[in-house]
């Protein structure tokens, strides 16, 4: 099963608790070919991988239903998901709970007032007798508890018909058991004054607590709302329309229409509407709404174009290369939309409590009646307790903790340009001790310049330009960096380059060779020409300055025999000296890594900070390096979790073999794909709040799971009386029921902290 797999993601509804999490979790995991299933309670989706050779969509979608729940399949195009319907629908559940809680709220308020001489055993004439009539209590706890509860009875009874509980059905039996006692009292209160125990209902416990329960689902209900903002601000960005020339006229079109190849016109102040390529004009665009990035970025014809971006000052022309859901909008959303779907390791813990969770309170809540009635003979005493073990208990907390924190920070994550895959990666950044930087477009701009060019004949001789033809006419045929700075050079020498060239080979990590002209060209690094038997004696004091700074040399010879070098720079970013700085400050290893010969490396190293450093490393030994470091012993016998940050295509094994590895977003779609976390903007300061928003969001999450287990490791045994022997203190069922709703609440807010997470300012 482990070939031809597929992808897909459900949204859930009817879900109240992690409990319910668990059970879609192994409904779906119980259907023939399905290999792997995540169910995320915070965010209300299943993320499945299945072989659909063996199962289809509407199997999975069967289990989900068969199990007691609503689901829907995801479009693909993230744009094209029914959002309104899903808002709507989310309206229309708090504008019902709302109507709930009113009526709840209205009819317990008269219970309680009508119950406070009972409760208080003090003589209250302002408050009539007869609100404390029992039959008018039951006309008025009947709406609450069948009219308000009426979730709780058909949830509960779901979970029951698929031999299974949920915190609906704690409820549904804690206020039931108050209901149905008091109910018992009303119409045979002489059953139990004969045998000299009190007559005394609690119809306002019942109304009370499903009342509070109600008000924390609606406070719930609005605080994850927010925890899916981040999406709805992306997808909010996109444009509506779009002015694009077709048959030599502009007509404007909405931009579900726009075509890839069309050409679109752009007015100053208005959206990109698609991805791509200028055509004519030039203008500034402002990216930070996807890049992070706040400082205008200059366009030209040549220049690619980032739909929903926004044209600053000049009007362009465009030639659409992505459209619908292939733009760079579309795939930001769907990669936060499955980060937030999916699950951190922290949270295995949480999930293995709540598949026992329930069933564990249930059998506590009969332990407690049996205890209190057989040794204290005290019915009333067993029943307020039963009663408050079901409702305090909260399987909620516990499934809120993790799953809200990741969707705030992947979130947040977005806005400031950082593509987190999925929450795993999220929460091991955390613990990266070791940051592996490749130098070419990750410390460097990536856009390397010939500064210098000597012939053996030495300077400003007619030889000289046609090496440079030669040389410009290879390293055209190839796609490094080094090799376009050598091509532009010559062009800007104004050599011609368009020569033919036969045999063309490329040596990665050494060089390149062809023949042009019929002379056999080899151009790459000393250690190559080495390999080959041509001596570089003659330039090697040219080498030895460039190399000293920071310059890449690169060898030229012809026909076997050196006949050149060129001295190339490629200029730190701005950022890097203080980025490397800041990771330093943080406690992390800094390590560089580049296929520059050792002065030079250890030139740009010193420059930026760092002291660790692999020089002239090929390709292929990139993914070697990591994983040796990552086999260094950190603290007590601890291999290291090492980070690995590159942008090209020779890249992707070492980030794929890297812990964690981070793309720069402006390096290629190999490189992103094999990345665990992207920079869209390529500025280094990125690592540095991938890394914060890590440890926030860790630190927020343990802070989740401590207030929830710690609420119902000392909730419970409260209820349960075991401060009654030695303080004569009870738990009011009432209040437990108010502590029950407002745990989940607090837990949401709690998370919701993180989205005032501000990036570190890397000079400090």
């Amino acid at each position: 099963m482990s070939a031809n797999l597929d992808n897909l993601t459900l949204k859930l509804g009817g879900m109240s608790c992690a409990s319910c999490a668990k059970r879609i979790e192994t409904a779906i995991g119980e259907v023939p070919g399905v290999s792997e299933c995540s169910v995320n309670f915070g965010a209300e989706q299943a993320t499945v991988q299945y072989n659909p050779q063996i199962t289809n969509v509407e199997e999975i979608q069967g289990a989900v239903e068969a199990a007691g729940y609503s689901v829907h399949t995801l479009s693909e195009d993230v744009f094209a998901q029914d959002n309104d319907q899903e808002k709507k629908a989310h309206l229309a559940q708090s504008r019902d709970l709302i109507t709930k809680v009113s009526v709840g709220a209205v009819i317990s308020i008269i219970l309680i007032i009508g119950s406070l001489p009972m409760m208080t055993g003090l003589d209250l004439p302002l408050i009539p007798i007869w609100l404390h009539n029992p039959w008018l209590q039951l006309i008025l706890t009947i709406p609450v508890q069948f009219w308000c509860g009426y979730g709780f009875y058909i949830n509960g009874w779901k979970a029951l018909k698929n031999h299974a509980a949920t915190m609906d059905t704690l409820i549904a039996l804690g206020t039931s058991a108050a209901f149905f006692y008091s109910l018992f009292v009303t119409i045979f209160p002489n059953i139990l004054t004969a045998q000299g125990l009190q007559a005394e209902v609690y119809y306002e416990t019942a109304a009370v607590v499903i009342t509070l329960i109600l008000l924390g689902r609606l406070f719930e209900n609005r605080a994850r709302g927010q925890t899916s903002q981040a999406i709805r601000q992306l997808m909010g960005l996109q444009a509506k329309t779009a002015r694009v020339i077709r048959n030599g006229k502009e007509i404007d079109i909405p931009i579900q229409e726009v075509k890839v190849n069309d050409i679109v016109l752009v007015r100053p102040g208005e959206k990109i509407p698609v991805d791509g390529e200028v055509l004519e004009g030039t203008s500034t665009l402002d990216e930070s709404m996807v890049t992070g990035e706040s400082v205008p970025v200059k366009k030209q014809p040549g220049d690619e174009v980032i739909g929903a971006t926004i044209n600053k000052t000049g009007s362009f022309k465009f030639r659409a290369i992505r459209v619908g859901k292939d733009t760079f909008l579309a795939q930001i959303v769907k990669l936060v939309q499955q980060a937030q779907g999916s699950k951190a390791p922290i949270q295995r813990l949480a999930d293995q409590v709540t598949g026992w969770f329930v069933p564990a309170v249930i059998a506590i809540a009969i332990i407690t009646f049996v205890l209190w009635f057989n040794f204290m003979g005290n019915f009333t005493l067993a029943l307020i307790t039963t009663v408050g073990v079901l409702i305090i208990a909260c399987p909620c907390a516990l499934g809120l903790a993790t799953p809200t924190s990741v969707m705030v920070g992947t979130g947040k994550g977005a806005e400031n340009g950082i593509l987190i895959r999925d929450a795993e990666s999220l929460e091991l950044a955390h613990q990266i001790q070791t940051i592996i930087l490749d130098k070419t477009g990750t410390l460097t701009m990536g856009k390397p310049t010939v500064t210098d060019f000597v012939s053996v004949d030495g300077t400003a001789n007619q030889n000289e330009l046609k090496l440079l033809r030669l040389a410009a006419a290879l390293e055209r045929q190839s796609e490094h960096p080094l090799a376009e700075a050598i091509v532009n050079y010559g062009q800007s020498q104004e050599v011609k380059v368009e020569v033919d060239v036969k045999d063309f080979e490329a040596f990665a990590g050494s060089g390149v060779q062809g023949i042009v002209s019929d002379r056999l060209v080899q151009i790459g690094t000393q250690r190559w020409m080495e390999e080959l038997n041509i001596n570089t004696e003659n330039l090697r004091n040219y080498q030895h300055n460039w190399e000293a700074d920071a310059k890449t040399v690169v060898w030229m010879a012809v026909d076997g025999e050196i006949v050149g070098i060129f001295g190339i720079a490629d200029a730190l970013k701005p950022s890097s000296r203080e980025a490397v700085q800041t990771l330093q400050g943080l406690g992390l290893e800094v390590v560089m890594l580049t296929g520059d010969n050792q002065q030079t490396a250890e030139a740009i190293a010193q420059e930026v900070g760092i002291k660790r450093v692999f020089a002239q490393v090929r390709p292929d030994q990139k993914a070697t390096i990591v994983k040796s470091i990552q086999g260094e012993k950190y603290r007590r016998h601890q291999s290291k979790i090492v980070a690995m940050v590159g942008d090209g295509i020779n890249d992707a094994p070492a980030l794929a073999q890297a812990d964690v590895g981070i793309a720069i977003g402006t390096g290629t779609d190999v490189a992103i794909a094999a990345s665990d976390i992207t920079l869209i903007s390529g500025d280094l300061q990125g690592i540095v709040t991938a890394i914060g928003l890590s440890r926030a969001t860790i630190r927020n999450i343990r802070q989740n799971l401590f207030f929830a287990f710690i609420y119902n490791v000392a909730g419970i045994p409260i209820a349960a009386g075991i401060l009654f022997p030695i303080f004569g203190w009870l738990l009011n069922p009432i209040i437990a029921g108010g502590a029950m709703a407002f745990s989940s609440v607090s837990v949401v807010s709690n998370a919701l902290r993180l989205r005032q997470f501000q990036p570190r300012s890397m000079n400090h």
